[in-house]
């Protein structure tokens, strides 16, 4: 029997001490000099991540959402094209198609990985198909193989999202490290945060490269200042994220370790429960941003967790081809069936590498109570 404790759905508190002295550190350094925008930071943190992902460019962007309406903006995506995704991830990524006035087409997902279903991918390209971004949702990397060479066989570029997944892999590649591109987020939820809004772009393209170093100020060359020949954003890492990022960083592998550790904990506990686990393919490394299960009493859950202390979460309670602002696209209710089954089951529990094992103890007696 585990005593009554609170465990939040996420506790960044729990994390700070381990990183508090550098990231002091780097905060005085950087208000000491006042230098404040796309500084040695910056650049540290770009050179950081290149390396670890690998990659041969990065550039530091002010949020995960810029990095991909950069990316499209950079590989030339815009009206009258189509970019292929996921209807079962957070609003930013088919957002973003939108925001450059191309159209987001969705594809189911698979009911065990929550991931775009690859084998359902080919039937809905089109002359206008430009683009295929697979989002490595929960920590847990799409089925890359069978896209690269679709997306090859069609000339298409693939965008990564890896917004919930730095530092996990498939058959030995790092997430970020397959497609054309990459797209990083530093929201401070992450398991890689900053302290605030923060993204960055991996790719070994240098074309790209260059077109986004461009578009992050407003389309001006970085020797060329006040002449613009093309239309950008603002849209700079700025240094105290950097800091704070680059402060977490060699932390990151540890940290996912341990959330790994806890996943198989709650798994193993679970087993005999009327409940379906999040599932870890053979060939992945499942990182576990959210441990995310699927329940037909998710609400009835959700409720009696949270009666016991217990935080927990809904990603997501509405598959995006069902959004009001995608109504116009015409999708209907039943088209993307295994997305909307999910929408009305999944529960996210907590998962963070610092919870305690009471406080794992007493999330799995809370669970096993309840059925």
């Amino acid at each position: 029997m585990v005593v009554s404790l609170k465990v939040p759905f996420i506790d960044l508190t729990a994390q700070y001490p381990q990183v508090k002295s550098k990231i002091w550190t780097a905060l005085q350094d950087i208000f000491e000099s006042q230098q404040f925008v796309l500084k040695k930071y910056g650049a540290g943190l770009e050179e950081a991540v290149m390396k670890d992902l690998p990659a041969k460019y990065a550039v530091g962007l002010n949020s995960g959402t810029d990095a991909l309406l950069l990316s499209l903006m950079a590989a030339g995506i815009g009206r009258g094209h189509e970019v292929i995704t996921t209807p079962f991830t957070f609003f930013a990524t088919a957002a973003s198609v939108v925001r450059v006035g191309a159209v987001p087409v969705f594809v189911d997902v698979e009911p065990g990985t929550y991931n775009i279903d690859w084998r359902k991918i080919e039937a809905k390209i089109t002359a206008k198909t430009k683009a295929i971004i697979p989002v490595h949702l929960f920590g847990l990397m799409c089925d890359m193989k069978p896209i690269l060479e679709i997306a090859k066989r069609h000339s298409l570029i693939v965008i990564e999202d890896i917004a919930q997944a730095y530092g996990a892999s498939y058959n030995g590649h790092r997430a970020g490290s397959m497609g054309d591109i990459a797209c990083l987020s530093f929201f401070p939820t992450k398991n890689l945060g900053g302290a605030g809004d923060g993204g960055m772009v991996a790719t070994n393209s240098q074309e790209l490269y260059k077109k986004i170093k461009v578009l992050r100020v407003h389309g001006a060359k970085e020797n060329e200042k006040y002449l613009h020949e093309v239309v950008g954003i603002n849209s700079r890492l700025d240094e105290i994220q950097a800091a704070v990022v680059h402060a977490k960083l060699p932390f990151l592998d540890a940290w996912n370790k341990k959330r790994m550790f806890h996943a198989a904990v709650y798994n193993e506990a679970f087993i005999d429960l009327p409940l379906e686990s999040p599932v870890s393919p053979k060939g992945h490394e499942h990182i576990f941003h959210l441990y995310t299960l699927r329940s037909k009493k998710r609400d009835a859950l959700m409720h009696a967790l949270a009666e016991n202390g217990v935080g927990a979460g809904i990603y997501y309670p509405l598959p995006l081809h069902l959004q009001p602002c995608f109504r116009e696209l015409g999708y209907h209710k039943g088209d993307l069936p295994t997305a909307e089954m999910l929408a009305d089951e999944v529960l996210s529990l907590p998962m963070y590498a610092e919870l305690t094992d009471d406080q794992i103890g007493f999330v799995i007696e809370s669970v096993r109570n309840f059925f």
